[in-house]
């Protein structure tokens, strides 16, 4: 007996300094010193905590406001979130001892053939009594299994800034689509309208026999071309509206009204802060979150390992046990027992040996798509960039164009009034200013949309899971 106690002693004090697994280190990867499609852009500084109000639209922000309010996957994000910190409470759980209350009758008659049934056939048993076992902590499993669901709790909470990060990327984007394509349904209509003059002007002068009815056809050509952009534009505006009504979790068409009066033409900032390409690492909330699961994920490699080592538990009873109720609350009832138990899989070691082994490649998995994760941030945020400042570049030489193609509609119809020119020059002439015209307009919303892409990019909205939390509490 003392030799077992010894044994038991030893064995509790060699496990609570021991846990097994591997300790956590955080992945390292190499990053670029700078963007190299950042040329032209300032790189000092933080991007914007709330990039939406700078963009000088009381709309856009007064949407991705109530968006962070009421969207319904950002409720789902929370929803997971609160599951992961209770999930985190259940794996804490495991270091208390366990109580369990227990009351009880018993009636029992036994055949009286048997020598037990012939001195004792009926027996009425009452008890009442509390149940305990604890598991110490042998080998760390415990502790290693608190570790994962911590790392859980912590890739949660950035789940949710990444949500948070997405949604308020996809309310302007479907915001700015929206402007676009009311903006380029009045140039349309503004271009068909003209055109439409102008048929009349050709129509006016075939019938007066100055020119030929070749010229009324075309004028009537050119005006449908451009009418048959209406019902795409209008197309694209349905869809742009019902987008935004859904991120705000309503339904299609609820948000109607509102957004007729809206423009959508969000101010692009002259300077823009996009930090440095080490800044992701700390700034995107994918990248937080794949990082936290592959620490989780390390952890669970000590709790499958501790399988392969014995587990104890100690467990007792006290109570009160009697034949009849009026005698259970008697000195004598007492009932008590405590003692150690032990369990090895010892036949099952190559089993227990292949899960820790499998989880260890579960971890190889998730470092892995932590680094997939950063690669992936920096190739959105290059391609951002450049198609940021390209764009730029394309709507400056798109505005000079549309510029010289207006003058030469006016100088071709002045021209054709006068019978300088004939009638092909002003289709022609017009043909380019409507094409130019609407290039124009989906170019100003492609630098607004490529300047949202990289906001995104870049992580910027939401450095901590607070700020989401103050964001969609706001009113």
């Amino acid at each position: 007996m003392k030799f077992q106690r010894i044994l038991l002693v030893s064995t509790l004090f060699l496990a609570a300094c021991t846990t097994v697994g591997r300790d956590y280190e955080a992945p390292q990867r190499d990053v670029p010193a700078q963007f190299t499609s950042a040329a032209g852009l300032a790189s000092q500084g933080d991007i914007e905590a709330r990039w939406w109000e700078r963009l000088d639209d009381p709309a856009l922000a007064s949407l991705v406001q109530r968006a962070l309010a009421s969207n319904l996957d950002l409720k789902s994000a929370f929803a997971r979130l609160e599951r992961a910190r209770v999930l985190r409470g259940i794996a804490a759980s495991d270091r208390l001892p366990t109580i369990d209350a227990r009351a009880s009758y018993e009636h029992r008659e036994e055949s009286e053939t048997t020598p037990f049934g012939q001195f004792i056939p009926r027996t009425d048993i009452h008890s009442l009594g509390l149940d305990a076992g604890w598991e110490p902590d042998l080998w760390g499993r415990v502790r290693r299994s608190v570790e994962a669901a911590d790392g859980e709790l912590a890739a949660s909470e950035n789940d949710v800034r990444a949500v948070a990060v997405a949604l308020a990327a996809e309310v302007a984007r479907a915001y700015i689509e929206l402007g676009s394509s009311q903006r380029r349904l009045e140039i349309a209509r503004a271009n068909v309208a003209l055109q439409e003059r102008t048929f009349e002007l050709v129509r006016t002068r075939v019938e007066a026999g100055l020119v030929g009815a070749r010229d009324a056809a075309q004028a009537s050509a050119t005006v449908e071309g451009t009418r048959s952009r209406l019902p795409a534009l209008e197309a694209s505006a349905r869809i742009a509206a019902n987008r935004l009504a859904v991120l705000l979790g309503l339904a299609p068409g609820e948000l109607d009204n509102e957004l007729r009066a809206l423009r959508g033409s969000p101010r692009v900032p002259s300077a823009l802060a996009i930090g440095l390409p080490a800044d992701l690492l700390r700034r995107r909330p994918d990248i937080a979150a794949a990082e936290r699961r592959y620490a989780a994920e390390v952890a669970r490699i000590g709790v499958a390992e501790a399988e392969l080592y014995p587990r104890l538990v100690l467990s007792g009873t006290v109570g009160l046990a009697s034949n009849g109720p009026e005698e259970l609350f008697d000195g004598d009832s007492g009932v008590f027992g405590i003692g150690p138990s032990l369990r090895w899989n010892l036949f099952d070691r190559n089993r227990a040996r292949g899960r820790a082994e499998a989880q260890a490649q579960s971890a190889e998995i998730a470092r892995l798509e932590w680094e997939q994760s950063v690669l992936r941030a920096l190739e959105e945020t290059e391609n951002a960039l450049s198609s940021f400042g390209h764009e730029q570049e394309r709507r400056a030489s798109l505005e000079l164009a549309a510029g010289h193609a207006r003058r030469a509609v006016e100088l071709a119809q002045t021209q054709y009034r006068e019978g300088l020119t004939d009638f092909q020059a002003v289709v022609d002439s017009q043909r380019v200013v409507a094409g130019l015209e609407d290039d124009l307009a989906a170019s100003d919303a492609a630098v607004a949309t490529h300047l949202i892409a990289l906001y995104k990019a870049l992580g910027g909205g939401f450095e901590t899971l607070e700020d989401v939390r103050v964001a969609s509490t706001a009113r």
